[in-house]
Order: C-alpha cells, then sequence, then structure tokens
C-alpha cells in the first residue's frame, strides 16, 4: 500500500511540480504527517527530491526525473483515462487505487500530450444521468470509422464535417465547431455549434464524418456536464430540429404553450392583453401540433411556413364538415331535452 502511495506521490509531483505537504496529503488522502515520512523514504531512495522553504515554498522533483509505465499506446491510455474520468472513484470503494491509476496513465502519455490529459476529461463525459438503472437501455452501433473522425475533431479542436440525418429527414452535410462527446445509456451524442448556436447531434444518425484542419470556434475550457443538462431537453431529437416561433397567444393559455415548448422568451404584452411571444420547438411538426391544440386561443406570426401550414390545415378541416350531409345524422344544432 505505502509503495503505491509513493508512486503517486512521484507522479504527482512530476506532473505538477512544486506541491504543499498539505495539497500532497488532499490528493493522496493521508495525514501530511504521513506525507513528510513519504519524502523521507522516497530521499532515502534516492529519488531527488528536495524541499523548498518559504510562504510559497513545497517539495518538487530535479529536473528530468523519469518514471516509466511501459505497454500502453496513446489510444490505451486516452481509453482508461476516459473511464476513469467519471464515477470511478466511487466504484466499489476503490477510489484511492484508481486515482493513484489515472496518475500512472497520464505518465505514459507522450511528453507533448500530457497538457491534453485534463482536456481530455472534459470533453468526454460518461453516463451523466443518475438513474440509469431504471430505464431501459438500448445501443446503437456508431461505425468506427465515423467515431474515430468525431473524437480526433473533439480532442484536437478542430472543426468537423459530419453526414447527419435529422428526424424524418435524409442526410445532408454539416460543418460543425465540436465541444464534447457524451455518452447516456449506450447511447453516443454530439454536443457541438453551427454558426454560433446550440446543438446536439445523436452519433448513431452521423453517417460520415470528416475531421478538418481548421480551429473550432470553441472555449478553451469547458463544464461538459452543466452544457448536457441544458440541453438535455433537446438532445432525443438529434438537435439539429428545433424552430423558434413568434406567437401571440391568450394570457389564459401561456401555461399549456410553456408546458409543450423547449423554450419561452422574449416575451411582452399587446395593446388588447394578449401576449406575443418566442417559443422554441423541438421541430417543425411539434410546432405547428403545439399551435393547433391552442385552437383560435394563440396566433402564429412567424414564420411564414408556420401560419401557411396551419391555414392548411384549418382549410381541410372546415372542408370536411363544411356543408356536407351525414347519413343519420339529425339536421341542424344538438338535440335538446
Amino acid at each position: 500500500m505505502r509503495a503505491d502511495r509513493l508512486v503517486s506521490l512521484v507522479l504527482l509531483l512530476r506532473q505538477r511540480g512544486r506541491l504543499s505537504a498539505a495539497t500532497l496529503a488532499r490528493e493522496l488522502e493521508v495525514s501530511t504527517r504521513t506525507v513528510l515520512r513519504d519524502i523521507e523514504a522516497l530521499s532515502a531512495a534516492g529519488v531527488p527530491v528536495y524541499a523548498e522553504r518559504g510562504r510559497h515554498g513545497g517539495f518538487a522533483l530535479l529536473p528530468g526525473f523519469q518514471t516509466e509505465l511501459t505497454g500502453l499506446n496513446h489510444d490505451e491510455a486516452l481509453a482508461l483515462l476516459v473511464a476513469g474520468s467519471r464515477r470511478g472513484a466511487q466504484v466499489f470503494g476503490l477510489g484511492s487505487a484508481l486515482a493513484a491509476a489515472m496518475l500512472k496513465v497520464v505518465d505514459a502519455l507522450p511528453e507533448s500530450q500530457r497538457d491534453t490529459a485534463a482536456d481530455v476529461a472534459e470533453r468526454l463525459l460518461i453516463d451523466p444521468e443518475t438513474d440509469l438503472l431504471s430505464r431501459r437501455v438500448t445501443t446503437e452501433e456508431v461505425p468506427d470509422t465515423v467515431m474515430t473522425e468525431v473524437r480526433r475533431a473533439v480532442l484536437a479542436g478542430h472543426k468537423l464535417r459530419i453526414h447527419y440525418a435529422a428526424t424524418d429527414q435524409p442526410p445532408r452535410w454539416r460543418t460543425v465547431d465540436p465541444v464534447g462527446l457524451v455518452t447516456v445509456r449506450d447511447q453516443g451524442y454530439l454536443l457541438a455549434t453551427r454558426s454560433g448556436a446550440d446543438r446536439t447531434y445523436r452519433l448513431s444518425r452521423v453517417h460520415a464524418a470528416e475531421e478538418l484542419p481548421d480551429p473550432a470556434e470553441r472555449a478553451d475550457r469547458v463544464d461538459l456536464e452543466r452544457a448536457w443538462q441544458e440541453r438535455g431537453t433537446r438532445f432525443r431529437t438529434g438537435g439539429d430540429d428545433q424552430v423558434t416561433v413568434l406567437v401571440r397567444l391568450d394570457p389564459a393559455r401561456r401555461e399549456d404553450l410553456v408546458a409543450t415548448a423547449l423554450a419561452v422568451h422574449a416575451e411582452e404584452s399587446d395593446a388588447d392583453g394578449w401576449l406575443r411571444l418566442e417559443a422554441t420547438f423541438q421541430d417543425a411538426r411539434h410546432a405547428v401540433w403545439a399551435l393547433w391544440q391552442l385552437a383560435n386561443a394563440a396566433e402564429a406570426l412567424a414564420p411564414a411556413w408556420l401560419r401557411t401550414s396551419l391555414r392548411e390545415r384549418a382549410a381541410a378541416v372546415a372542408t370536411r364538415y363544411g356543408g356536407c350531409t351525414v347519413p343519420g345524422a339529425e339536421p341542424g344544432g344538438p338535440p335538446t331535452d
């Protein structure tokens, strides 16, 4: 046990530089007294560790000291980093052992790629939801050629071309700025932006992918779990079908609209007391359905295709019921007592 801790201590100093005894104790989950004893043991064993005194002092290794972990190539080390980047610290009480193993994995990466290890953990998120056992698991296959190109673009921070089939639409090429990859219940999703707007793509709908040499337009750091939560209501539709519409609405029906829309914003009152607002829906079909349910308690103002769709639907209903006689039906209004 102590031998593993000593290796972890050396790797921490090697990867992070000078660290205080308190920081080392926190990382190794031991007391500062134990850290000081371990430092003495390392010095006695010939490891070139030295102390720097003062307010900003701590312990450090002499430059050039090397440790070695053989047998892992870059992709294997990356796979272990991803596997251990989330939840693993609580698996079967092996948190400390896993943390030590992850330090060794990081050290196995080529020197030019060690600095990206933290970014790797940020860009790949595994099973962010906590109620996985209560939900049905559906496995979706993604071709290796597609997954490789997508993963490379995400980790390298390059733009990505994908041949993507949105819901009920033929596939077409899109160029996106990848943000990260999320796996939920064995379903993979690409979080990206397109022309500055958030997009979420289901990987099983990506027919082909191509990493581009151009740098992606994205922040240097990302809280992928937070980003996923913010897009949680969108990912099930594939993320590229959403539409935003302008609506006039009877305030008495506002909650009905809010209950079915992904988002409602830019809200204000008209002179007649009706609300004027923008609502975002999962796709065009959803927008038409939601406005149709509100009947004459709402008026779609834009876009034009939505007004046309609602008008055509109303005309079809009027044609069906206008001026026709159903055999056996009573003439006039409904029966009265």
